[in-house]
Order: C-alpha cells, then sequence, then structure tokens
C-alpha cells in the first residue's frame, strides 16, 4: 500500500471483485479493490479513477463489470467526469493495453496508482510496466490475517487449499508473462 501523501492523476482500479448479480451486479470477497480505491479518490489522493474490467468468462454474457462498477462510484458521490471506463478487457494483458489507451487519450500525467489484490500485485505491476505504463503499487485485499498461535494454529483449514489455486495461477500467469 502506498504509505505517503502524493497526488495521483488516476487511479487504475483492476477488476476481479465483482460480478453479474440479481440487481445488475454484486461484490464478492475481493472487493477491498472497490474499497481501497474509494478510499484514495474520497481523500484527495488521486483525482480521477480508471475502471478496468470487462468480462473474462469463458462464455461472456453482456455483464461488463467496469460499467457496473461506475454506478456503484456514483453512489458514493464520485463525479462521473472523473470516472474513466474501460470494461472490453478480458484478463490482465488487456486490462493494461485498454487502459493506456484510455490514459493517453485522457492526457493524465503519470505515474498512476495500481489498485488490485496483494496477491495479483507483483503479476499486474509487470505486465502494466511491460505496456508502458508508469504504475506505483497500491496492494488490497490481503489473504492474511492476525498472526496468533493456540491449539486451532494446528488445525489445518479449508481455506488454505482454496488459496493454493490463486498462488498457482499467479505463479504460472508472472512466469508466462515473464517469458512473453
Amino acid at each position: 500500500m502506498a504509505a505517503n501523501t502524493k497526488k495521483y492523476s488516476c487511479v487504475i482500479l483492476l477488476g476481479g471483485f465483482s460480478s453479474s448479480g440479481p440487481n445488475g451486479g454484486s461484490f464478492n470477497g475481493s472487493a477491498d479493490r472497490f474499497i481501497q480505491a474509494v478510499k484514495l479518490m474520497s481523500t484527495k489522493q488521486a483525482s480521477h479513477i480508471l475502471i478496468s474490467g470487462g468480462n473474462g468468462e469463458l462464455i461472456p454474457g453482456k455483464f461488463r463489470e467496469a460499467a457496473w462498477v461506475r454506478t456503484q462510484l456514483l453512489k458514493f458521490n464520485i463525479p462521473d467526469s472523473l470516472i474513466l471506463v474501460e470494461s472490453n478487457s478480458k484478463n490482465t494483458i488487456e486490462n493494461a493495453k485498454f487502459s493506456k489507451i484510455l490514459l493517453e487519450k485522457s492526457n493524465l500525467p503519470p505515474p498512476y496508482l495500481l489498485v488490485t489484490s496483494a496477491y495479483h500485485l507483483r503479476r499486474s505491476l509487470m505486465i502494466f510496466k511491460k505496456a508502458g505504463i508508469d504504475v506505483v503499487p497500491y496492494a488490497s485485499n490481503y489473504l492474511s490475517g492476525g498472526v496468533g498461535f493456540g491449539i486451532d494454529s494446528f488445525l489445518p483449514e479449508a481455506q488454505t487449499l482454496a488459496r493454493w489455486e490463486l498462488y498457482t495461477k499467479e505463479m504460472v500467469g508472472y512466469v508466462v508473462n515473464y517469458f512473453k
């Protein structure tokens, strides 16, 4: 997380924290990405926000994450004139590619804050830098909790197994993008 008080022209908020729901959309367990971006906007650490995320489903429906998130930002009184929407990307490589085009059109000066989950930040940072976008990492949605020691420390948790899926996906993605 950026621990300084520097001001940035734009927060790039990577999708993956919401999906189609009964009322158009809903947040998931990675919603801290959204919370941190709203905090950066409301504390004036950034003047604009770019939401990057389309529909990453294998067979995408009509739902576009960035378009739905825009409606949520408006509910937090973030002016529409400060919101950039990139709703065509299906993955992190496309997030960078399409975000770069929007940022160049907007004439917002770099560096930009890149907000994503902590486990996804290393790969995202590499991809955005390879795309020629000057970004500063801003981690959210940490998976680790408080460290304690007790009898329950020795009991296995199903949640740990689920986190291995995220770790494996990120590591494979990192290695593939590194050699691209």
